[in-house]
């Protein structure tokens, strides 16, 4: 692959299996900032699935995939076992033009699984998932291919070290860093995810995400700013020092800023089927126009636009858009100042 608009996907790669019901109750609790929606299920109960999806997931694959279909050339950082599953999501990268030079095989793991309950009434999810391979995924300088950037998601196992390795080679190769924490990295240790954001000149990542590192990081001291506020959050991690902040929040839209004017995107009502993966989906819309010099506006569009397709579809793959396709949907997508 060429230099020029080259990206590597650090991360996970596995098989999602879909679990589609009704039988869930959905409970608002606004009072948890951090999970304003809960689900309930009655312990012993059975429910009946009536249709079972299976897709190939993990955030590394996904991005590494919408970005291939964008025309960026694309390769994925990623561990897998010696297994038929595997080696379907070998192929199914391949078919997308996704240099797989770098996935590493460990034939004494299996592949990393994922069973996903979708709720068919509001179209959101559940994710129950297993890192055997990706716990053991291994990154030194040796493995990291050079790059004009690298795309680093939610890493497993010696995570930290690995994240203090890819900061590292990013400076020593002169690799741009877009970031996209993992939930599980921010639960078990903020204040590192905030040492890799400050090296970072991309990050995108949910509300909940945003207020849970500001918030548990020890970054900021409190006053009378409310946690809740886009604006906020965006230049909190501005003044970090990334080049390009985005902030999503599902239906309700994405906000994201330069460090010049703050921008929001409003959602793109669909025919929902699931949300897994439209976030995905979003981070390569939105990284592939960056890569693209797009402006930022234009970057929320691509984004807005890749993600609300792939919410049409299970799995986060079947809706992801080609260069033609993205160009065509993007028209419409009003972009607000604020």
């Amino acid at each position: 692959m060429n230099k020029k608009n080259q990206i590597i996907c650090v991360g996970s790669s596995c098989k999602d299996t879909f679990f589609p019901t009704g039988d869930g109750v959905v409970v608002d609790t606004p009072s948890d900032l951090l999970a304003q929606k809960k689900i309930y299920f009655e312990l012993g109960a059975k429910y009946k699935v009536d249709q079972i999806c299976e897709a190939p997931g993990g955030c590394a694959a996904n991005v590494a995939q919408g970005l291939a279909r964008l025309e960026i050339d694309a390769g994925a950082l990623t561990k897998i076992g010696g297994d038929l599953v595997g080696k379907w999501i070998v192929d199914e990268l391949k078919k997308e033009n996704v240099d797989v030079e770098f996935v590493q095989i460990d034939k004494k793991c299996r592949t990393d699984l994922s069973s996903i309950i979708v709720d068919t009434k509001t179209k959101d999810h559940i994710i129950f998932w297993n890192r055997d391979s990706n716990e053991k995924l291994e990154i030194s300088s040796e493995k990291i291919p050079s790059a004009e950037w690298i795309f680093v998601s939610a890493l497993n196992g010696n995570w930290r070290v690995h994240l203090d390795i890819i900061i590292e080679m990013a400076k020593k190769k002169d690799m741009k860093i877009a970031l996209n924490p993992g939930q599980k990295n921010i639960h078990d240790d903020a204040k590192k995810v905030l040492e890799a954001i400050k090296n970072s000149q991309i990050l995108i990542l949910n509300k909940d995400e945003a207020i849970e590192i500001i918030s548990e990081s020890g970054h900021w001291k409190g006053g009378n700013i409310n946690l809740n506020n886009e604006k906020f959050l965006l230049k909190e991690f501005l003044n970090l020092g990334c080049s390009a902040v985005v902030i999503t929040d599902g239906n309700r839209g994405a906000w994201g800023s330069d460090g010049k004017s703050n921008y929001f995107c409003p959602g793109i009502k669909v025919d929902t089927v699931d949300t897994l993966g439209a976030g995905d989906a979003f981070t390569s819309g939105f990284l592939a126009a960056y890569l693209k010099e797009k402006d930022i506006q234009e970057c929320l569009r691509w984004g807005a636009a890749n993600g609300s397709n792939v919410a049409k579809f299970y799995g986060a793959k079947n809706g992801l858009l080609r260069i033609n396709e993205i160009e065509a949907r993007i028209e419409n997508i009003e972009i607000k100042i604020f």
